[in-house]
Formats: structure tokens, sequence, C-alpha cells
């Protein structure tokens, strides 16, 4: 079954790759404000000190729209830092953008990971006009578990009734997500209790599907925009798939784009390219 796997390969790469770019990334334009805590809330008292970076642009007139991105990393690792790039290009190009981390696996499980996403999202919406945001345009966009993440608190709003919140998210932008659906997904691969996705999600298939966003897609929903790279790894293919049939139920005509030839780790790594299309693609889905 391992043909099906998330797995990103040599997760070292893309982050050996970032942090070389940040030397040479230049900033004009923009002003950052970085490991800003977003977890004082009292409903975050359980959760360890979590914090975000925001990026603005210098020269703007009024509100700006506003990005709010989940980095990925199989549920068990990454941090903010390894995406400042992108933070940076979507502010020079006129995007209030925030950078979030979150609670990882094996301390933390899924649920708790999509409730400190929330909580960013509160956080944001409560203090982004501080930074030149508009509260009342805020996006959010993940890559692989990050886009597992930004999907499922979009579309499931339990994570913003715990904190006792409306959600505030007026749309989504999914870069090759995984787990879209999860419960499908483990069932195939017939993991053994305790191995790696099962620590993040459990051995409950009540969680798994819990945490799988294809179970809460209704008419309700903000919109979604979904890029799938056309040589992703199988499992984000298979999964991806299940989720915009089901998707076209209720928008037969989705915001879905398949890139050619594009495999994981290019779908997020493409966006260091300041000229790359898809900036363009995402900036017309947020002003729809």
């Amino acid at each position: 079954m391992d043909q099906l796997s998330f797995k990103p390969g040599n997760k070292v790469f893309l982050m050996l790759l970032s942090f070389c770019l940040l030397g040479s990334c230049s900033f004009k334009g923009v002003t950052r404000y970085q490991n800003i805590t977003y977890t004082e809330d009292q409903s975050m008292a359980r959760f360890p000190e979590k914090q975000l970076n925001v990026f603005t642009p210098k020269k703007t007139k009024g509100a700006q729209k506003v990005l709010i991105f989940i980095h990925g990393g199989s549920w068990n690792s990454g941090k903010k830092e390894i995406y400042n790039f992108l933070g940076n290009r979507f502010a020079r190009k006129g995007i209030v953008t925030v950078i979030i981390d979150y609670p990882l696996s094996p301390e933390y499980q899924v649920h708790q990971m999509a409730l400190a996403s929330a909580q960013a999202v509160k956080w944001t919406h409560q203090n982004i006009s501080k930074y030149g945001g508009d509260p009342g345009n805020i996006f959010v966009s993940g890559h692989s578990a990050g886009g597992h993440l930004a999907s499922l608190i979009t579309v499931r709003d339990e994570y913003f009734d715990s904190l006792g919140y409306d959600n505030p998210i007026k749309g989504a932008v999914l870069i090759d997500a995984a787990g879209l659906d999860m419960k499908w997904f483990l069932e195939q691969m017939e993991y053994e209790p305790g191995t790696e996705y099962l620590v993040a999600f459990t051995d409950s298939p009540e969680v798994w599907k819990d945490t799988s966003p294809i179970y809460f897609l209704d008419e309700n929903d903000p919109p979604l925009m979904i890029l799938m790279g056309e040589k992703t790894l199988p499992g984000i293919k298979l999964t991806t798939e299940r989720f915009i049939e089901k998707y076209k139920e209720i928008v037969p005509k989705p915001a879905f784009h398949i890139q050619k030839g594009k495999k994981h780790k290019p779908m997020i790594v493409q966006f260091i390219n300041t000229k790359n299309k898809l900036y363009d693609k995402i900036f017309d889905f947020m002003s729809q």
C-alpha cells in the first residue's frame, strides 16, 4: 500500500532551499512583524505557546486583503520561518500575509492542530487591522498537511464554535493538500496502530472521518481554490480527486487547477518565482 503515501520525500531539501533563499530575498517594500504569540487566549491555555509572522506592504492605501498560510510537514514537522519567502512575495504584491506555527505530532493530534489554526485565524481577525489588513477579507491557505488543516477549519465550524467565535474565513487556497479524505486513505493503507499517520490521527476511524474535510462540504462553505500537481504523490492525487467529485455536487465548476508536470515539493517551491502566474490566479480568486 506504500504507493498511496502522502510522504513528500526529503523534507530537508525544501527547508535548506528556503533558508538559502532567505539570504537573497529582497524585503524592499515589506514590513515584517515576527514571533507574535497568538495562543494567549484563555481557551488556548492547554496549548504550547505558538507564534505567527505578519508581512505587510509598506506603500498601500486602505486596508488590504489578508492571506493566512499554514505550513506542511506530514503533521509532525515544519515551521513558519521556512515560508518567510512566501510572506514576502505576497506582501510585495499587496496582500497582508500571516505565516503561522501550530502544535505538531507526536505531542498533539490533528483536532488540536486544527483548533490552534482556528485560533490563529481568530487572532488575525481581531488584530490584523493594526497591520494594514482588512478583517473582512481573510483567506487561508496551506500546502500538503497545511492544506488539509486550512480546508478543515474552512468547512467544519466545530473549531471556531469551540472558541466561541464565528468563522471569519472568506475563502481557502489549497496547494497540493493532503488528507482531504483521510478516512478513506487510512482505511486503504491498513496501517498498524502507532505508525506515523496514526500518531497524528489516532487509531480511531471516527477521528479519521471527523478530520476529513470531504465529509463536511455543504452549500454554506466559503469558496475553495484547489491546486494539484499533475505528478504529485499518489495519495494526494487520489484523495483530491475524491474530494473534487464530492465538491462538484455543490459547486459544479470548482476552481480546480492541475499544474502539468508538477510534483509535490515543486507545488510550493514554485512560489519563489515572483513571476509565477499562480499569483495572478490566487489574486483573481481572492477578488471574486
